[in-house]
């Protein structure tokens, strides 16, 4: 059985097969996705935002210790979590992506109260 992974901000889809992790997904998709343990559950950087709808395989003790309860805000690592089917994945920015994003956001901000 195959499964089908979208991710978003971008909403790229990737065809895997069954068993497929979402860090492998993303890289086949050719998308950014951070860590920095090579995808042994120790860094914690690969976490997403899995939407409640998709089909994962459960997860493994080993996921669940690190996330110590996360799972159920629907967090998952994205080095541990395995495609059961269709999958709906929100990939937050890196942090230096995200403090860019930011600070463009203020700077739009000030330029429109300038008018």
């Amino acid at each position: 059985m195959d499964g089908e992974v979208t991710f978003w901000p971008s909403g790229k889809k990737v065809k895997v097969r069954h068993g497929t992790t979402l860090l492998d997904a993303a890289r086949r998709a050719n998308l950014p996705m951070v860590t920095r343990c090579g995808g042994k559950a120790a860094c914690f950087m690969c976490k997403v935002n899995v939407r409640p709808e998709s089909e994962l395989l459960p997860i493994g003790d080993n996921e669940r210790r690190k996330l110590s309860g996360l799972e159920g805000d629907h967090i998952r690592l994205g080095c541990q979590a395995k495609v059961a089917g269709r999958v709906i994945v929100d990939i937050p920015l890196d942090p230096l992506r995200a403090a860019v994003a930011r600070q463009l956001a203020r700077q739009a901000e000030e330029n429109d109260d300038l008018w």
